[in-house]
């Protein structure tokens, strides 16, 4: 049977090949998409999210959230994401915005659920932190929660932090004091998912549909990291999508996981447990180790499914 989620996204390169991936896969009912202001602003991510539902011909709702973090202020990710979020590629615009704030239809979605939702979350955890926040019982319906945020070494924003988790570390404090599962692809795992020149050619060989098309032609604007020697850039949100959907493909440890809320350059780290030297209760899971060839393969068959 397919698993029920709902996915909170700020598109945002990454998270085009994201929703693609998530759109084209039959292992996966997406009952909504929420979108938070995140990479670069919402009227950019709602816009984006809106015209990446619409190419791929999918019905799925789409619902505005968040425009800034739980605390502070809301922060973009230009240099990496671009003005527009894509990285300067054009897409038709999209659909009309469903109706409803993203954590109120959230919670709806949850109360009215037959079976446990699967939360996915590929942007900061604002809208799901508002949503399980305000209503803590509706976690009874939840399965899991699974993230793109963190790391347990180094991050990518400061040295502390990555983008996800520092742009509303409050938000991810609430989701892990929740009593979900909350299940982590950090940047530890996807910088083992470079998307090189290579492997943009190869998708860019298994069709012509456009859903494929704009995938190449955003991710070819991504530039290149030097930190991995100008070979390529690390593909991060798609990789929560397909742990779900490829479990295989992925090493998975159990451990526990905390969030630095201080006010110094510290904040924003996620302080994650891997060999329970804290003793706390295990509350997390980080996805370790993932098999990148098998990786772009999937994406690769599964973009070119789509029209």
């Amino acid at each position: 049977m397919p698993i029920p989620l709902i996915l909170d996204c700020d598109p945002g390169t990454d998270d085009a090949v994201a929703i693609l991936l998530a759109l084209a896969s039959p292992e996966l009912e997406v009952l909504a998409v929420t979108v938070a202001g995140g990479n670069v602003g919402l009227v950019h991510t709602l816009a984006n999210t809106l015209a990446l539902t619409a190419l791929a011909g999918s019905g799925v709702a789409v619902h505005a959230g968040a425009e800034r973090p739980l605390l502070g202020a809301f922060t973009s990710e230009v240099r990496v994401h671009g003005e527009n979020g894509l990285g300067g590629v054009a897409l038709p615009r999209g659909g009309a915005v469903g109706p409803g704030l993203a954590c109120d239809v959230i919670r709806r979605m949850l109360r009215e659920a037959g079976e446990p939702v699967t939360l996915v979350g590929i942007g900061p955890a604002t809208n799901l932190a508002l949503a399980l926040g305000s209503e803590p019982a509706l976690t009874a319906k939840v399965k899991q929660v699974v993230l793109m945020s963190g790391a347990w070494g180094q991050g990518n924003v400061t040295p502390a932090a990555e983008f996800n988790a520092w742009s509303d570390p409050e938000a991810l404090a609430i989701l892990l004091a929740s009593g979900c599962r909350v299940v982590f692809a950090t940047l530890d795992l996807t910088a083992q998912a470079l998307v090189t020149p290579a492997r943009i050619a190869a998708w860019r060989e298994l069709g012509s549909g456009r859903c494929l098309r704009a995938a190449c032609d955003i991710q070819a604007s991504v530039p290149l990291l030097d930190r991995f020697g100008d070979l390529g850039t690390p593909l991060h949100d798609p990789c929560a999508l397909a742990w779900l959907i490829r479990p295989d493909l992925f090493t998975v440890r159990d451990c526990s996981a905390r969030m630095d809320l201080g006010p110094g350059p510290s904040r924003g780290r996620t302080l994650i447990d891997r060999w329970g030297r804290t003793g706390d209760a295990v509350n997390a899971a980080v996805l370790e180790t993932v098999d990148a060839d098998g990786l772009f393969r999937l994406l690769g068959e599964r973009l070119a499914r789509l029209p």
